[in-house]
């Protein structure tokens, strides 16, 4: 499929509602273009600063304006984030993700993470992190220090996104992707399904990032994991096939993109991540009993899966001799 930056709604729309298997069989097809059939990238995130985030975002469970139990802790050290690299690498990961619950990262917060960075990339990891808004500035020096990948959700369409937040705006979700794209920072930026949005709304998030200067080079695709004292406690939980059908679209509309399966894979059975496989889902967040303040899937289950569909960690599969690399061109 032609990479484009021009997708209209009606377009979108009409490969989404294609017959599901015919929409599985396209997306497929593209996936096998530009990735290894087979193979998944295993990606693993630490939450370094849990709690105490000053906005007030209708899905988090790490805002202080909600009442959902989580305690504000410091700033991990850096001791416990080389320790957990390690961990993740001797288990099949890839990339190592930070996140930290700020609305921007201090000078010298920074420093700190930059530590951290540092210390990923010397055991052989890619390094991502996400830690909020981001000027060009510090973009830069995270850049200079190795890291690979800034993650920034735009979490759902522009025009549900201002129902869910009064404390930031879908313009400046936006600003950050164009700082980090400026300094030469790859992308990671997808969003949340479940949070109350309508069909067009998942489509118009799709559209929103196929259409960005430059695609993202990884779309984290989250089922919302309802916690209580949100006010989305009581969301209507996506449809299994509407979720799968977005994971097809996304892997049409941004072909070359790792299009990873993140939060709420707890409430995915077996098949339905089968089936998101088959739609061209090519990485998943692993590792940790919980992926920030929410339950995460035990890793053994994941091992277990992997061996059951004939799946390999691209990890394996790049250490192999006999094996082809990867063929995904940026």
């Amino acid at each position: 499929m032609t990479i484009r930056h021009d997708w209209t709604y009606p377009e979108a729309y009409a490969l989404y509602q294609q017959p599901l298997l015919e929409l599985l069989w396209q997306a497929q097809q593209v996936h096998r273009a530009h990735f290894l059939p087979n193979t998944i990238q295993v990606c693993t995130l630490q939450n370094i600063k849990v709690g105490g985030c000053p906005e007030d975002c209708s899905w988090c469970g790490q805002s202080i304006h909600h009442n959902t139990g989580v305690k504000s802790e410091p700033l991990a050290p850096l001791s416990e984030v080389i320790a957990g690299a390690k961990a993740a690498k001797a288990q099949g990961a890839t990339r190592y993700c930070l996140a930290a619950s700020w609305r921007k990262p201090t000078k010298r917060n920074l420093a700190n993470v930059i530590d951290m960075v540092k210390a990923i990339k010397a055991t052989g990891l890619q390094a991502c992190v996400t830690l909020g808004k981001l000027s060009v500035e510090f973009a830069q020096e995270l850049k200079t220090a190795g890291l690979d990948y800034y993650n920034h959700n735009l979490e759902t369409s522009e025009n549900h996104f201002a129902k869910l937040t009064t404390t930031r705006t879908f313009a400046e979700r936006l600003a950050t992707l164009e700082n980090v794209r400026q300094v030469g920072l790859k992308v990671c930026s997808g969003g949340i399904l479940g949070m109350g949005e309508t069909e067009q709304d998942r489509i118009d998030l799709l559209i929103t990032l196929a259409n960005q200067p430059e695609h993202p080079q990884s779309v984290p695709i989250n089922h919302l994991v309802r916690i209580e004292g949100t006010p989305l406690e009581n969301a209507q939980p996506v449809e299994d096939f509407a979720f799968i059908r977005c994971i097809a679209l996304a892997r049409l509309m941004i072909p070359k993109a790792y299009v990873r399966l993140s939060g709420g894979r707890v409430l995915m059975s077996k098949l339905m991540q089968t089936l998101c496989f088959v739609a061209g889902a090519n990485s998943i967040h692993q590792g940790g009993r919980k992926l920030l303040v929410t339950p995460n899937v035990d890793i053994n289950l994941d091992q277990a899966l992997f061996a059951e569909l004939g799946l390999q960690a691209e990890a394996n599969v790049l250490a192999s001799k006999t094996i082809p690399m990867v063929v995904n061109a940026s």
